[in-house]
């Protein structure tokens, strides 16, 4: 991974084999980035995609894998309350199967660099987003509290 910073953006660079996610958040550590959105596209080998499953109260994880074109990732990083960081990724995946092109999407688990991935990352500038955990559905929200 290689990343550089423009005026308030970071512009991040991922090689074969990254881990895409634990590496932006290894970044914004690493920057004391308490807060951020960023979307992205690359050419990735393999993908843990999660559905939210309401009535169990948890995910589902599949895996696909082979030649996946990143189509869009988007997603944001926010601090919990013990100040931990917590991400919330989207993705959308082009690839071929059985000659035919297919499409899989979702809330991202995980996702491995092919070839490379181009990502741009912009903090959250004057402020921190907070998670706020709410029961009833079993998910985090983004919480403006001090």
């Amino acid at each position: 991974m290689d990343y550089r910073r423009f005026a308030d953006t970071y512009y991040i660079r991922l090689d074969k084999g990254d881990e895409i996610i634990s590496s932006l958040m290894d970044m914004c550590k690493r920057e004391g980035i308490a807060s951020a959105i960023y979307s992205g596209i690359g050419g990735c080998q393999e993908a843990q995609i999660q559905t939210f499953i309401p009535d169990a109260g948890k995910f589902e994880t599949q895996t696909i894998g082979g030649m996946l074109e990143l189509v869009s990732l988007t997603g944001n990083v926010i601090s919990d309350d013990e100040g931990g960081l917590c991400h919330h990724t989207h993705a959308v995946f082009s690839y071929k199967e059985d000659g035919e092109h297919r499409l899989a999407a979702g809330h991202m688990k995980s996702i491995t660099v092919l070839y490379t991935a181009e990502i741009e990352l912009r903090p959250v500038v004057g402020g921190v987003i907070k998670k706020q955990f709410d029961p009833v559905t079993g998910t985090g929200f983004w919480s403006f509290s001090e």
